[in-house]
């Protein structure tokens, strides 16, 4: 039968135990842009396509600035 060698101190006993009491965050909800509940950082077709425009505008943006520079 196992046996522990030496008694656990109180202290040790407790920080273990304490490991236990931690508890999962409840999920953070934000509003979307039509005022729904959303999960935060979740992937939707509007985040994308808000994404995708502000990518094409920035490039957009740096190609005009180059073609001014030469």
């Amino acid at each position: 039968m196992a046996v522990p060698k030496k008694k656990i101190s109180r202290s040790r006993r407790n920080m273990r135990r304490h490991s236990c009491a931690y508890q999962i965050d409840p999920v953070a909800y934000t509003t979307g842009l039509d005022g729904a509940l959303v999960r935060t950082h979740t992937v939707t077709l509007e985040n994308v396509a808000q994404y995708v425009e502000a990518r094409t505008a920035a490039k957009a943006a740096r190609k005009a600035a180059t073609n001014n520079a030469k």
